[in-house]
């Protein structure tokens, strides 16, 4: 019985290590093809950070934000992402009139997919790079966004925790602010 559990045991800490950014030989990162299945971090609507905007007057979209759990479970017990995360932001359409809805909004076809992946040894001047994995004629992988590309600069000016926007992943915030790694953010006027 208990070489049982031990195995058992073994079997969830190897799937969960197989979790981190994996990368082709030429340095491609391989789209994760269960995100849907990792740590459901947050989602915003109508969100303008980022390149995905709206055009004035369109349909505000939603952002929804997923993280490999083998580092979520790591940031919980320790304030900090750790090398091989890979954080998926999932751009999808917003609906508003449909089956038996009749207000309110909720989600409808993806229009991008992106990822922000730390990993000091690939990136060592900023640790982390950024990754259009939007699918676009069936490819499964994406070279890195060049640096000093526009996600990069907006997430090390205004990243919460480590170039990353907890502040807006309402159940790590307290987390961070446990362990000194929470950097506070200031209001941003007339919005960003």
């Amino acid at each position: 019985m208990k070489l049982a559990a031990v195995l058992a045991l073994a079997v969830v800490v190897s799937a969960h290590a197989d979790d981190k950014a994996q990368f082709t030989e030429n340095g491609e990162l391989i789209r994760p093809s269960n995100y849907r299945e990792w740590i459901f971090l947050s989602s915003g609507l109508g969100m303008t950070y980022g390149p995905n905007r709206p055009e004035p007057g369109a349909r505000l979209r939603f952002d929804n934000v997923y993280v490999n759990p083998s580092s979520y479970r790591e940031f919980l017990r320790t304030g900090q992402w750790v090398d091989g995360t890979i954080l998926i932001l999932e751009v999808r359409e917003s609906e508003s009139e449909g089956s038996i809805n009749r207000h309110g909004y909720y989600q409808g076809r993806l229009v991008g997919l992106e990822a922000n992946v730390k990993d000091s040894r690939r990136f060592p001047k900023t640790r982390w790079a950024f990754f259009d994995l939007t699918p676009r004629n069936n490819q499964p992988t994406a070279k890195p966004i060049p640096p000093g590309n526009r996600c990069e600069q907006c997430h090390s000016t205004h990243g919460a925790v480590d170039n990353t926007f907890v502040q807006f992943y309402p159940e790590l915030i307290p987390v961070a602010k446990r362990f000194g790694t929470y950097k506070p953010q200031p209001a941003s006027p007339g919005g960003h």
